[in-house]
């Protein structure tokens, strides 16, 4: 998402010019091919035994703030917002039957680029047409599933929480007057942007504090706001930023979300981009805004309407 932020600053600014001149926006993860570490490989290992360091948690699931996973927040956010494993659970199950039903009717058609993957010793390569994860989950298993990271009277689990991914999102992003200069018909525009920041370990809750100063940059009313995404982290971080801004759920992540689709973290702001500009146009709807947390404390919004 900031990516897709700095590239409209630099519109904005006249860093890119002229019909020709464009930017690509997004990100991308592998997680199945983020390494393990052996730290002390440099400077050599002394008698005995080392240790392999998970460069996933490492990297991108650690809170370096307070030292812990930043599952640990997670439980912390249920805790203070009195949200149970129950609901959790509920809210994991009805993302994947949105994402569920959103594949099937084929709604993700438009804002999916097939991957075709070679095989080996001569076997035609496999086409990848749609998201693998929506379809993984055994509902019936959900409930029974252990805390994942608070062993004893945790909430979080595997199942409610997003799952390890790969994935890739971009767009292109030009002014309005390049694209028509060019011949082209934009799909949405940006009206604003905006982020946010507090106690590293709150970081859940930080997109409730961003979409208030998205839209405030935007000059609309959170009222205006027809679609919501929410970048689901965790199940509880959906459900406390709705309870935070008094959203309907019916308005969040209808298609489903990061609990789902997956979370390949250096994507998933850019996802939900795409992911809302597609939902405006399905649901015949003009203004939505994504939003997304990020270890650290912080979260970025940004508000978009739609002009295709």
């Amino acid at each position: 998402m900031k990516t897709v932020m700095l590239a409209s600053q630099m519109i904005q600014c006249g860093v890119v010019q002229g019909p020709n001149e464009a930017l690509l926006a997004g990100g991308f993860e592998s997680m199945s091919n983020i390494p393990h570490y052996l730290m002390s490989s440099r400077t050599g290992t002394a008698l005995g035994n080392t240790q392999l360091i998970d460069g996933v948690i490492h990297d991108g699931l650690w809170d370096i703030y307070n030292n812990q996973h930043m599952g640990m927040c997670a439980e912390k956010c249920a805790v203070d917002y009195d949200i149970s494993r129950e609901e959790q659970d509920e809210y994991a199950l009805e993302s994947y039957r949105r994402s569920q039903e959103a594949v099937a009717s084929g709604m993700f058609v438009g804002e999916i680029e097939s991957v075709s993957v070679p095989q080996r010793r001569g076997k035609d390569p496999i086409l990848i047409s749609e998201d693998e994860e929506p379809s993984a989950v055994k509902m019936d298993k959900v409930p029974s599933l252990r805390p994942a990271f608070k062993r004893d009277d945790g909430t979080v689990t595997a199942a409610n929480a997003s799952s390890l991914n790969d994935g890739a999102a971009a767009m292109v992003m030009m002014s309005e007057e390049a694209a028509l200069e060019a011949g082209l018909k934009p799909l949405a525009r940006i009206l604003g942007f905006g982020d946010a920041e507090q106690d590293p370990v709150d970081f859940t809750t930080s997109p409730s504090l961003a979409v208030p100063v998205a839209t405030r940059h935007a000059g609309v009313d959170l009222s205006d706001i027809e679609y919501h995404e929410i970048n689901e982290a965790f199940s509880v971080v959906a459900l406390a930023n709705m309870k935070l801004l008094n959203l309907s759920p019916d308005r969040v992540n209808v298609f489903g979300g990061a609990v789902a689709l997956g979370h390949p973290i250096g994507m998933s702001g850019s996802r939900i981009i795409g992911n809302l500009c597609n939902i405006l146009k399905k649901k015949d709807a003009t203004i939505g805004c994504a939003s997304i947390c990020n270890g650290g404390g912080g979260a970025s919004a940004i508000v978009i309407e739609r002009m295709d």
